[in-house]
């Protein structure tokens, strides 16, 4: 598994794995597929530029997995945008992507957060497994909406 940052010249290779990631799995994402499909050079670019960590994992030449790492406050960074392909999960893509965004996160001196459907079994399992502890719903969170659950990783370990 080899893991790799892309920033806004890779948008083709991020544009493709998104698209993926919101096809296969549109109830884990705030945004949509249509939101996506069409949308113009510029604006894959720009995710790419406004969040500052996006890291892909490759088995070979097919690309098999997605991750985020964006700045919240000077003390957190949210994990955002996690997809793994169906036919790698159980392979540790998961947990290698979880730990990079982790490790970017220490070495700026901030802990991990996450929002996750409480729905989403496999993927707060996948979360446990790398540490990651259940903080419950946000006070607030609109009854209307399917419940995300904050997940925080408070005890990262500085990595030189």
């Amino acid at each position: 598994m080899d893991i790799t940052r892309i920033g806004p010249d890779d948008w083709e290779t991020f544009r493709e794995v998104r698209l993926a990631s919101l096809s296969d799995s549109p109830a884990a994402f705030g945004s949509r597929y249509a939101d996506w499909v069409d949308a113009p050079v510029e604006r894959w670019r720009s995710r790419l530029s406004q969040v500052p960590l996006n890291l892909v994992a490759r088995e070979g030449t097919q690309v098999v997995g997605v991750v985020s790492g964006q700045l919240v406050d000077p003390d957190w960074v949210e994990l955002i945008s996690m997809w793994v392909a169906p036919a790698a999960r159980g392979t540790g893509a998961a947990g290698q992507l979880i730990d990079r965004v982790v490790v970017w996160a220490a070495d700026q001196d901030r802990s991990t957060c996450l929002m996750v459907r409480s729905d989403n079994t496999r993927a707060r399992r996948a979360y446990e497994r790398a540490g990651f502890v259940d903080v419950g719903v946000p006070a607030g969170w609109p009854a209307d909406e399917p419940q995300e659950r904050r997940m925080q990783r408070r005890d990262a370990e500085r990595h030189g």
